[in-house]
């Protein structure tokens, strides 16, 4: 029986974010192939005392509690994670290299270790000097611990090519869900009905462009709603800028994780808007295209891949209002847009389509 170890996320089923998204899906598909899959779980050392085992799905999970919460806590929770595979046998697919360094355990064990990189973490502008510091060693040490690396998107294994052999670099991007249908009284609660506003759902963080698009948005009233997802909070510097710049068409909704609740916010928009200025394949920006909607993207070659030539693309606070003006006038461009988007998703990012190409890799080190 072919045996994968995932570590790097906190756990599944996904509860927080896009690498926990797709570990539960890589899982899922294994399992039902035959696999044997343990997945490391972060949980609180307030909690539980001690490692414990638990069965999901046929999926084995191992979990690892530790104290505290943050950054802090997820790099001891790695260390411990990496400590704890490293006595153990089998392919170890790890996610995301922002604790690569403690990866040299397995190395020293001989245990081989497919690294997904993610996108190129050192260069977000919410770390600071000494966290970029960190992120960048352990992206080279990433490099040289892996014996293989998968890139998210063909910009991310150009980047990684400069630092290793391309042959040690597979790129596979990540998938989403097919969503043609979504019932439209979910999204009542928000004040809103089908094709009356634009969404927006992304960290709120300046280089995710929020501050750019809300200020462009509310430069003149639209006849629609922003909707705006997100954890805004009350001391943080940049969340109350990008508040205090919205027009009274801006609806900050708050934090939103049930799919049934985010497909129908997708679905029944007129318009999504990606600010992403940085990364590889962004999970938010495939699922907009897995919904078949019409997108508005900052334009830079990480976005520009992954949508292709059907969507729209702003630059700054100034292009962004212009082609506001353009789109949300415009329901016949919007619907041709949205053809292309659901095109785009069918050639690329279907999650069977990404799960075929990841059994295949893991497959041939499960024999090496």
């Amino acid at each position: 029986m072919k045996k994968l170890i995932i570590t790097g996320i906190r756990g599944v089923p996904a509860t927080h974010g896009g690498f926990e998204t797709f570990a539960e899906n890589l899982t899922l598909f294994l399992v039902n192939k035959g696999w044997s899959v343990d997945v490391y779980c972060q949980e609180s050392k307030t909690e539980y005392p001690s490692i414990f085992e638990s069965e999901w799905c046929g999926v084995r999970r191992i979990h690892i509690p530790v104290h505290g919460k943050g950054a802090k806590a997820t790099v001891l929770f790695d260390y411990l994670s990496i400590k704890h595979a490293s006595g153990m046998n089998g392919l170890v697919l790890t996610l995301g290299y922002n604790t690569a360094i403690f990866n040299a355990l397995l190395r020293v064990k001989g245990i081989k270790n497919v690294i997904n990189m993610d996108g190129i973490e050192w260069k977000r502008a919410k770390w600071s000097w000494y966290e970029k510091a960190w992120l960048y060693m352990n992206e080279r040490a990433a490099c040289l611990i892996g014996h293989h690396l998968i890139a998210d998107h063909p910009a991310i294994a150009q980047h990684l090519g400069s630092r290793t052999r391309d042959d040690k670099i597979t790129m596979i991007p990540y998938g989403a869900r097919s969503v043609t249908s979504a019932d439209a009284s979910l999204i009542t609660t928000f004040g809103i009905h089908p094709k009356s506003y634009a969404v927006l759902i992304a960290r709120p963080e300046p280089e995710n462009s929020i501050y750019e698009i809300v200020k462009a948005f509310s430069s003149k009233t639209r006849g629609m709603s922003l909707v705006v997802l997100g954890r805004y909070d009350e001391d943080n510097t940049y969340h109350q800028k990008v508040i205090q710049a919205a027009s009274h068409e801006v609806r900050f909704v708050g934090a939103v994780y049930e799919h049934a609740i985010l497909d129908a916010l997708r679905f029944h928009a007129a318009l999504y808007i990606h600010g992403h200025t940085v990364g590889g394949t962004n999970p938010s920006l495939i699922e907009a295209l897995g919904a078949g909607q019409a997108i508005l993207a900052h334009d830079n070659p990480f976005n520009r891949w992954v949508v292709g030539e059907g969507a729209a693309f702003f630059r700054d606070e100034t292009t962004c209002s212009e082609l506001l003006d353009k789109l949300l006038k415009d329901t016949a461009l919007l619907d041709m847009m949205a053809v292309a988007s659901r095109r785009r998703y069918e050639e690329e990012f279907t999650w069977d389509n990404i799960l075929l190409q990841y059994e295949k890799l893991l497959s041939r080190w499960c024999r090496v």
